[in-house]
């Protein structure tokens, strides 16, 4: 049941459970009902409303930076979009609909957090403890829920706890999922007597009219929410803008032939030109796949990254005030760090009411924010920017997501007894097979893990191809001819030993920047180094020597009729290219074939 009422007491089994109702857990769920006819399965989601990211990221200003006709499911394109690069709350819509489309409302329970998941050999399946959160608690970050349980008790998170089974487990969580804290080496928090924001928990109650705020972060959250501040919606009287380091800034694509047309034409060709939208996506797809060729080390990957820096920083000077010039020109590679398409936030710049600096917040007070030069202060302004105290009435916290704690709090316990951030923590860090499974997990798939991020792609192509390829693995469990299905451990260490060895020869790697990508260590569990090309035809065909089957006896059986149809086609293909003699000696061949299997079957 959608909504409230959540899922009812008492043990239960599930042929699939997926966790999460994002992109990733909603695409799974339309290919378990139309590729496999399973309608037995349930979506837990721990937030109040469907969407994942697009249900809980709400700061104004909010859109994909990503083409939306190539930010679409494929089997679920939508042909009206408003915009070339939609805003969060219609791709949020959109999923709505992919839902109603597909009849899922029935499988997807709300406000249900899944707290672990057990294996349990015996039974050859999951355990999947799960709690009903109150409504609205789910859409709280990780942290603010363990405080209130802390400090209020449980009854104030969760109202019961409940654990049903399941044949696969499906962990659709996402990578952004939990906010970045706030920083360790910043003491006053909590006698700060303003407003503490974070862009992806936006509080839409706070007004921002007439206030003094400060933002920190330039990424690309900090770069849609920073001009819609300063507009006449928001009316802040006064924004400082916190920049660690300065981002590469691409002004924002046009569609073909223009805005104008797309906005007029687009949605009536889509509906009603047969094959258009196919072409369109088609199109917007190659486009953003000639883009893969900037993130290498070789040689001609190093000159279209030039190329493209000269005209970037050419873009910036003509764009913004020359006193930031300095601070706003990058120290390491285009691409090293995630790039902003923008519109607004170069022109914004030019406001009397907004400063940008890269002095580090180093204290907070009751109602200030105080500066001071930092190890990532520019030059320019390490010698001219003093220490200050700048009044604060907001703070919006704009810095990123805690991207390298995966599954977190999620406890996921495998055949061996070990937790999988156990096993990550043994083998060096997060990895998993093409970023879906690891060995000692059986009968579990992962959509999005690690070293699934693309740099020039789309998020819901790579979602799709994981989808695709977990779907062609569980068929046999869900068919009754397999009890299991597990990766073996020399296939996991080869895909990241490869993986890691191509990634050092990546920009992300080796661009001269820090980012969320790697971790302190050097390691990338982030990024997918290869094109999105590969990995669609890589996924669409699963190397089932790289898994482990347990077949049940009655396939077995089972399997002589399916010898015997193999043989026949061999026999006819014989008798096109032999003469009728051999056609007779082939018979033969098939019936002493089959007069075997049957002896073995009996």
């Amino acid at each position: 049941m959608l909504g409230q009422d959540g899922p009812g007491p008492g043990p239960q089994h599930r042929r699939v459970i997926i966790i999460g109702g994002g992109f990733g857990g909603i695409a799974m769920a339309c290919q378990l009902k139309t590729k496999l006819r399973c309608t037995d399965f349930c979506v837990l989601e721990r937030q109040s409303g469907i969407g994942g990211t697009w249900w809980i990221n709400t700061y104004p200003g909010i859109a994909c930076d990503i083409p939306s006709p190539f930010y679409s499911l494929s089997f679920a394109q939508k042909t009206d979009w408003s915009t070339f690069f939609a805003p969060g709350r219609e791709i949020g819509q959109y999923i709505e609909k992919v839902v109603d489309d597909f009849d899922l409302r029935d499988n997807i329970h709300l406000s249900t957090e899944v707290v672990s998941c057990k294996w349990n050999p015996k039974v050859h399946l999951w355990e999947v403890t799960f709690q009903r959160l109150l409504h609205g608690v789910g859409d709280l970050s990780a942290a603010d829920r363990k405080h209130i349980e802390d400090t209020k008790g449980p009854s104030f998170v969760y109202s019961s706890e409940t654990t049903w089974t399941c044949s696969v487990l499906v962990s659709a969580v996402g990578g952004l999922v939990e906010p970045a804290p706030w920083p360790a080496d910043v003491p006053g928090k909590d006698k700060f007597q303003g407003d503490i924001i974070h862009s992806a928990r936006w509080d839409s109650s706070v007004d921002f009219h007439g206030k003094n705020v400060v933002v920190v972060g330039t990424g690309c959250s900090a770069a849609q929410l920073v001009p819609r501040l300063l507009s006449s919606d928001y009316g802040a009287s006064h924004v400082t803008q916190l920049m660690r380091e300065p981002p590469w800034v691409l002004p924002r694509v046009t569609p073909p032939l223009g805005d104008s047309f797309y906005k007029s034409w687009s949605p009536f060709l889509c509906k009603y030109v047969p094959g258009y939208m196919q072409m369109f996506r088609a199109v917007v797809a190659l486009a953003t796949e000639l883009d893969f060729g900037l993130f290498g080390a070789e040689r001609w990957s190093e000159r279209k990254r030039d190329t493209l820096q000269r005209q970037l920083l050419k873009h910036m000077r003509e764009t913004v005030p020359p006193k930031y010039h300095d601070i706003l020109t990058p120290y390491y590679s285009v691409g090293c760090k995630r790039r902003i398409y923008d519109t607004a936030w170069f022109p914004c710049l030019h406001d009397s009411r907004m400063e940008l600096t890269t002095l580090a917040m180093k204290s907070v007070d009751e109602q200030s924010v105080n500066l001071g030069p930092g190890s990532k202060t520019h030059p320019a302004e390490k010698h001219t920017g003093v220490s200050r105290s700048i009044p604060a009435d907001i703070i919006v916290l704009a810095n990123g997501f805690a991207v390298n704690r995966w599954f977190h709090p999620l406890q996921i316990v495998g055949s061996k007894g070990s937790t999988l951030q156990e096993e990550f923590d043994e083998r060096g860090g997060p990895q998993l097979y093409r970023g879906t499974a690891l060995d000692g997990f059986p009968n579990m798939f992962v959509l999005f893990g690690p070293n699934s991020f693309t740099g020039h792609s789309s998020v819901v192509l790579g979602l799709e191809n994981q989808v695709a390829q977990a779907i062609k693995l569980m068929r046999p469990i869900l068919s009754g001819e397999a009890q299991k299905v597990e990766v073996t451990r020399s296939a996991v260490y080869k895909y990241n030993a490869e993986v890691q060895s191509d990634l050092k020869k990546t920009v992300w790697n080796g661009g001269g920047c820090h980012n969320w990508y790697v971790n302190d260590d050097g390691r990338n569990s982030m990024s997918y180094p290869y094109s999105m090309a590969y990995q669609t035809i890589r996924f669409m065909f699963p190397t089932w020597s790289d898994w482990e089957v347990s077949w049940l006896e009655k396939r077995q059986k089972a399997r002589w009729p399916r010898v015997f149809c193999a043989c026949l086609v061999v026999a006819l293909g014989v008798a096109i290219f032999s003469r009728w003699s051999s056609l007779v000696s082939t018979l033969l061949y098939i019936k002493t074939i089959v007069k075997s299997q049957r002896m073995t079957k009996k």
